[in-house]
């Protein structure tokens, strides 16, 4: 009998055998053979630790924030605030779309495509600019030699 098929019983087994023959086994069956037992005890006094909420940083009024939040996080980063159209597409991001939704995470990207692509530009404009101006002069070839196959 092929113990693998659907519709057949299965042998009643014996926990103690298995225990006995397989190291470790039913570890997490009983909390007083659990290695990490007494670890796992709630009691906040043991560990020290503790947690007060920080007091609210200054200037969060113009900062980026998830629509499923009410308010911004108490702490909140200030090097590279939101500027130029990589600002208005994060901006966008995060006024219209929901932290769970693709469009969020796209419109994200896409502005730190727009940020590294400026930042290209203002480093050495000329290098920045060639990929565009090949691409460019690449399509109007393909476009004019098209248009000379009709006439």
């Amino acid at each position: 009998m092929d113990p693998y098929t659907a519709g057949t019983e299965r042998p009643p087994f014996d926990a103690e055998a298995l225990r006995s023959r397989i190291p470790g086994w039913g570890a997490d069956s009983d909390p007083a053979d659990r290695p990490s037992s007494p670890r796992e005890r709630f009691d906040p006094a043991a560990s020290g630790a503790h947690w007060d909420v920080p007091e609210r940083q200054a200037g969060g009024d113009d900062r980026e924030r998830s629509i499923e939040h009410r308010q911004l996080t108490p702490v909140f980063g200030t090097t590279s605030p939101l500027r130029g159209v990589s600002g208005v597409i994060r901006r966008f991001a995060y006024d219209n779309f929901s932290e769970g939704r693709a469009a969020h995470w796209l419109l994200l990207i896409a502005g730190d495509r727009v940020e590294a692509m400026g930042a290209r530009f203002e480093r050495d404009p000329v290098r920045a600019a060639a990929p565009w101006l090949i691409g460019a002069a690449a399509v109007g070839a393909l476009v004019s030699l098209r248009r000379g196959r009709r006439g």
